[in-house]
């Protein structure tokens, strides 16, 4: 699934391409995954007013007050071309096009495409409650924190994937940040001390800005191949920094795939105690 930076790069490939312009083309079809068809044709002689990201959503604005929201999913991604230009993918994976003269901006592969009016904008079910964006220019740590405190019982790594609790991170910004900040991905939100999940926020948030430039993503502070991230899709492999054997297993409802160093982020000591926990677990050595 694209994570915050991926689709903050598109809504700016979009927006230098888009904003301004007069739709002259818009459309979308039934394809498999696409729970909805909206009809796009509304969007004719409409000019784009807006473009931009929200968490793991890119949302295009119109005068006439509508907005088209897309969600990427895992397999989704925005393409930008000149008029006239050959697509990289066919259009039959096509979930929505967008032509003014200067550009064709296609969604490719998106099982979430919808058109909406500012009201419905407003009062969206997903978008409404999106905690503070991690790349938002003013991002609220303080919101993101109570929110994260909210549910003290749940996992560290499945909270911070909850985009109603802190958005645009995802399964690689997981993994990465938790190794980074020494935090055990399995011990509940509980045990993460406030301090320890405000300094969690900031590295999330220098790693995501870090990477909007596009390219291989980075957390390492290296693009050398091979080197450019600490633990994730490296289980099997030895730590960078301790050597311990890299370990990566599926974590909660969803199955997203947790990599972690047990040498460098052992199970969290009690916040209220520095007691060990009794680790309820399965093996992870």
């Amino acid at each position: 699934m694209p994570e915050g930076d991926t689709i903050f790069r598109s809504a700016e490939v979009l927006r230098r391409a888009l904003l301004g312009g007069e739709v002259r083309e818009a459309w979308s079809q039934p394809r498999p995954g696409l729970a909805r068809v909206p009809r796009l044709s509304r969007l004719v002689g409409e000019r784009v007013t807006a473009v931009e990201a929200r968490g793991k959503h890119l949302l295009i604005g119109f005068a006439g007050g509508l907005w088209l929201r897309t969600h990427m999913r895992m397999r989704g991604s925005w393409h930008r071309y000149r008029p006239g230009e050959s697509w990289r993918l066919p259009a039959s994976r096509a979930s929505a096009v967008l032509r003014t003269d200067a550009a064709v901006a296609v969604c490719f592969d998106a099982p979430e495409v919808e058109l909406l009016t500012d009201a419905e904008l407003g009062r969206h079910p997903v978008l409404s409650v999106l905690g503070p964006d991690l790349l938002a220019a003013r991002f609220d740590a303080d919101e993101a924190v109570r929110r994260l405190r909210d549910v003290r019982s749940s996992a560290l790594g499945e909270a911070l994937l909850d985009q109603r609790l802190v958005a645009g991170m995802g399964n690689v910004y997981k993994s990465e940040v938790c190794f980074l900040e020494r935090l055990d991905p399995w011990g509940p939100v509980a045990d993460a001390p406030e301090e320890m999940l405000r300094a969690a926020l900031a590295t999330a948030r220098r790693l995501l800005q870090a990477n909007l430039r596009g390219g291989p993503r980075v957390t390492t502070g290296t693009g050398a191949p091979g080197r450019s991230l600490w633990v994730y899709g490296r289980a099997g492999r030895p730590c960078r920094r301790c050597g311990s054997l890299i370990v990566g297993r599926r974590q909660g409802e969803h199955a997203r795939m947790t990599y972690w160093c047990p040498g460098c982020q052992p199970p969290a000591l009690s916040a209220r105690g520095g007691v060990m926990r009794a680790d309820s677990r399965p093996n992870r050595s």
